[in-house]
Order: C-alpha cells, then structure tokens, then sequence
C-alpha cells in the first residue's frame, strides 16, 4: 500500500509540473491552404515521381515525321513563299494584284481590296488554321 501511495504521490507532483500546447493543422499543400511557396517543390517532386508517360504527348514530332511528310511541308513552304514574293512584287510593281480566291495545294487565298491595302487570307484547307496578311497601299 506504502507502494501505491508513494506512486500516486509521485504522478501526482509529476503531472503538476506538465505543461501542454494547442496541436495546430497546417497543411503543406497550397490547394489546401498551405503556404504558396510550397507549389512548386510539390510539383516538381511529382513530375519526378511520375513514371508514366503521357501517350499524347508529342515526342518530337521531327523525329517522328515520314519523308513523304517532309517532301509536302517543304512545296507547301515553297508555294507560299513564291506566292508571297509575287503578291509583294505585284503590290508594289507594274502590275496590280487582282482579287480573287485561289486554290493552291492544301490551300485556299482569298485576295480582297480594303482601306488599308490588300488582304490576303491564307487557308489550310487540312487543319483549318488562318492567317490574315495586309499589303499596305504604296
């Protein structure tokens, strides 16, 4: 008994002198309310840890390209760039550019006259991508 009670008067005079704090939730993730400092160590840490690849991604879509491939970006860039030396030396030339709509390879140009000069409307008739081109009046 002398036992027990020198124990309880021990435990007694040990949990007098303990002291406790509040346990505080802070969250390392900033879409959770972490510190915004955080994002990019997270998101680095799991691009390093992903081990699968993205079947969609292009992985150097140059390396991956047929010669046939090659053969038609390269006379498609050619046509274009004559076309653009002809537009240009007709514009400023002898000779006015008539308006019209031309079908080229894979593209469609539309040639108009607007206030500011010439608008020339470039097609791919394959992706459906535009670009506008305006050859000011001289």
């Amino acid at each position: 008994m002398k036992n027990y009670l020198l124990l309880f008067a021990f435990c007694m005079l040990g949990a007098a002198s303990l002291q406790a704090q509040d346990l505080v939730y802070e969250p390392k993730n900033p879409a959770f309310g972490g510190v915004y400092y955080n994002y990019q160590w997270l998101q680095s840490s799991a691009e390093a840890q992903n081990k699968i690849a993205d079947p969609n991604a292009q992985v150097n879509s140059l390396l991956n390209r047929t010669p046939l491939d090659n053969f038609e970006e390269n006379l498609n860039r050619q046509i274009l760039n004559q076309l653009s030396r002809q537009l240009v030396a007709s514009q400023f030339g002898e000779e006015a550019l008539e308006p019209g709509s031309y079908n080229l390879g894979n593209f469609q140009i539309d040639v108009t006259e607007g206030s500011n000069g010439i608008d020339i409307v470039i097609v791919d008739n394959n992706t459906g991508d535009q670009t506008t081109v305006t050859i000011p009046y001289f």
